[in-house]
């Protein structure tokens, strides 16, 4: 495949269809990715940093923005790109930091299309996607096979856990794959799941085609952390500046590395407040959450089914039956 302009230039930047990075010249490119029309017939557009070093390297992919309220990944990926503009790199840095782009302006994780048939739909569960498909398997099938797939050789996915909840700096890696393993712990996170992956999930998409990859969560949804993303920033910085010897590098573990996540929901709706604090340690049977009708009343106590840490609990206080309250990582 070759990078295919469409001939059409939008606010100075040229739009195509198709990237190849081998293609290009050394040195920082902006484009604006044509990857599909609305119903409406008008045309949708991504954009595209691509950072290409004078010296051999892997290829870097990093993704943003697949759920649309996740904006936390959205600004690491616009902060790396403004640090990669004035630095020196080996091999290429390929940036796609809003990927969602209906999911995004709908303040929602998921993707938006007219068909009324077709709701909304969480595109993190239909990579590589489907060119026959719905709007959404559509959508995902031009991105996956005309920008992502032919221009990486390894890949970060960065994601926040979504509104009304909240993560550390949480990264999923499927151990098995050791390059994997040393990205995650490049990152300096809170805590690292082994990830063995599920189907259309694109960490694991990326995996299945001989990609490293793994998704970094950066803190909470609809919530700006600034903090949280110049560490992410730092960290995938590292991987870019390790990425040829990630296969032979020995890192530190992680303070939390597990291969168990619980979720404990809401039995019933209520307001509901979380009694315990992030990354704190808890015991089976403490008392993790407070629930509360409309006078005020205490109508449930949540307990710790199992001994763990606190990866997630709610931020916002209106809960479902169903719906998160805490999340705990074990072994």
């Amino acid at each position: 495949m070759t990078t295919q302009l469409t001939g059409d230039i939008i606010n100075n930047i040229a739009v195509i269809s198709a990237l190849n990075v081998d293609d290009l010249a050394i040195g920082q490119h902006q484009f604006w990715f044509n990857v599909a029309t609305n119903a409406l017939n008008q045309d949708q557009h991504l954009p595209v940093w691509v950072f290409k070093g004078q010296q051999a390297g892997k290829k870097v992919m990093i993704t943003a923005g697949i759920h649309g309220d996740e904006l936390n990944g959205i600004l690491t990926a616009q902060q790396l790109a403004r640090q990669l503009q004035n630095t020196e790199i080996c091999g290429c840095v390929i940036i796609v930091p809003a990927i969602n782009l209906s999911g995004i302006i709908h303040h929602h994780r998921d993707f938006h299309g007219a068909d009324q048939d077709l709701s909304t739909v969480n595109l993190n569960r239909y990579f590589p996607g489907n060119n026959q498909g719905n709007a959404a398997e559509r959508y995902l099938a031009k991105l996956w096979h005309h920008l992502l797939l032919p221009n990486a050789d390894i890949a970060i996915d960065l994601h926040t856990q979504t509104t009304g909840t909240c993560y550390p700096l949480y990264v999923f890696a499927d151990f098995r794959v050791e390059s994997a393993l040393t990205m995650a712990r490049l990152m300096t996170p809170d805590a690292i799941l082994n990830d063995p992956g599920d189907q259309g999930v694109l960490e694991t998409i990326w995996n299945q085609h001989g990609i490293s990859a793994i998704t970094v969560e950066v803190g909470s949804g609809k919530i700006t952390q600034p903090e949280l993303i110049t560490r992410a920033v730092a960290g995938v910085m590292q991987i870019i500046t390790h990425q040829q010897q990630l296969a032979a590098m020995t890192i530190e573990a992680c303070a939390i590395e597990a291969s168990n996540i619980t979720s404990i929901r809401a039995d019933i709706g209520g307001l509901t407040l979380a009694n315990v604090e992030m990354l704190t340690s808890v015991k089976k049977d403490d008392v993790i959450a407070t629930q509360y009708d409309l006078f005020g009343n205490i109508i449930k106590y949540y307990t710790a089914p199992c001994d763990g840490t606190v990866l997630s609990h709610n931020t916002d206080a209106l809960r479902d039956a169903g719906a998160l309250i805490v999340r705990l990582i074990h072994d």
